[in-house]
């Protein structure tokens, strides 16, 4: 690593403790962020015993003096990262300059941008890493900025485990980086700069979750509260998570524990607070409705439908009637337009006019919300190609909207599949994003 990557470094206090002894905080932010992140660290404890990663958006020809400009407003040591240095609690490490971060083993890396021109996107590039490394004990902060950089590296962080808030829009001065964080529907909290890190330290409470194994009676009483809960969930909300896997419900309601909600320790501590919380009570529903999806995600999938399966569709189908498509569990939208898209290139391809008829459905309404309105952050541009970008969506200030062609062809419903009636007459079926979350007898 080049000496002038390195830049200024102050040495961690005292022996560093094992990379799973502790939270690991990623922060990003750009235009107004330094303000956001001075609010944050001065609401800090003394020692709150986490360690915190800074991506700022810098210019990269110009030395930074974010080390200099945070240092007096904190207890931790704050230093510029440098290579190769283990990361230790009530640590502030600053991104340097025109590099990239990541965190491999518990170990920082610096590394040459991967794009050399247009969008440069090191906060998502950090925050990829972490969902590889150490997902389940990282939070993302996302504080002020314009653009969206973030957005899809906190998708990967939250689908295995990991703890999300953004700044609220509100209150920052550039509101595109919360905007575009929230937009993924992957946000767990949206609070003003100043709330954030009682809110990280009721997250890090409970990460005694490696804790002694449970004898046979303590898993009886969690299988019990378990059990409770989802009752509770029936009977109080509009959801019913009986056929769903136990086990993920399980891990679902241990991270809101984790998190402080209900200032609970335990599942019969929580199920004593849902019971006097109704609005905790549909937090921890939503939470349990996982939304985890991208653009054209498992892109072999997507090319076996475009070579093999969808040109025997079109080329096949009864000329005069309509091709009906029925996207079941279809969260954001993302994975009905990738599915949209593929049809429309075929259609065109054939030279067919094969009218579409696309149904998609989900029990999570805010979920819906969002695939109804069809605007999606930035970065979907590493997702999808130019050429579609340039015919399928159009260019806004907050990210990429679909088209009027795209959103036309597509039926957003709430639809609980376990007792709603099913869409009839179907030609083709994906639920990619469904049964993998429900057990066998559903």
């Amino acid at each position: 690593m080049p000496a002038a990557l390195a830049g200024r470094h102050v040495p961690a206090r005292g022996p560093p403790s094992g990379p799973a002894d502790f939270l690991i905080v990623a922060i990003g932010a750009s235009a107004g962020g330094l303000e956001a992140c001075r609010r944050l660290i001065d609401a800090m404890p003394d020692s709150i015993g986490m360690s915190f990663i800074l991506v700022q958006h810098l210019d990269p020809n110009h030395d930074s003096m974010l080390v200099e400009l945070l240092a007096s407003h904190t207890k931790m040591t704050v230093s510029q990262a440098v290579d190769g240095v283990l990361l230790a609690p009530d640590n502030l490490y600053v991104i340097p300059p025109g590099v990239y971060l990541s965190v491999t083993s518990g170990i920082l890396h610096l590394s040459e941008p991967e794009a050399r021109h247009g969008a440069r996107l090191p906060f998502d590039y950090l925050l990829r890493s972490l969902a590889e490394d150490a997902a389940s004990r990282t939070a993302c902060v996302v504080l002020s900025g314009t653009g969206s950089d973030g957005s899809e590296g906190l998708k990967a962080l939250k689908a295995r485990g990991g703890f999300i808030i953004a700044q609220d829009p509100k209150e920052a001065e550039y509101d595109g980086m919360p905007l575009s964080a929230i937009l993924t529907g992957s946000v767990d909290l949206t609070l003003k700069a100043s709330a954030i890190p009682a809110a990280l330290a009721n997250r890090d409470r409970a990460r005694e979750t490696d804790a002694p194994a449970l004898n046979d009676l303590q898993k009886n009483e969690a299988e019990d509260g378990l059990t409770a809960i989802i009752d509770l969930l029936r009977s109080q909300t509009s959801h019913d998570f009986t056929l769903y896997k136990q086990g993920t419900l399980r891990r679902r309601i241990e991270r809101r524990i984790a998190m402080g909600a209900g200032n609970a320790h335990d599942m019969a501590g929580y199920l004593t607070a849902l019971r006097s919380d109704p609005a905790e009570l549909e937090l921890l529903a939503k939470d349990l409705l996982i939304n985890v999806t991208s653009f054209f995600r498992d892109v072999k999938v997507f090319d076996y439908l475009a070579t093999t399966m969808l040109p025997d569709l079109v080329g096949g189908h009864v000329a005069n009637q309509p091709l009906r498509i029925w996207i079941a569990g279809c969260s954001t939208g993302e994975e009905t337009y990738s599915l949209v898209m593929l049809l429309r290139e075929e259609i065109t391809a054939s030279k067919r006019n094969v009218k579409l008829q696309i149904f998609a459905s989900d029990v999570d309404a805010d979920a819906v919300a969002l695939a109804r309105e069809g605007l999606y952050p930035l970065t979907i541009a590493a997702e999808v190609s130019a050429e579609r970008l340039a015919r399928f969506f159009s260019k806004e200030e907050r990210g990429y909207k679909v088209s009027p062609e795209l959103r036309a062809s597509v039926v957003f419903a709430v639809q609980d599949v376990l007792s709603d009636p099913p869409f009839s007459k179907i030609d083709f079926i994906s639920c990619r994003n469904l049964l993998i979350y429900l057990g066998h007898e559903a």
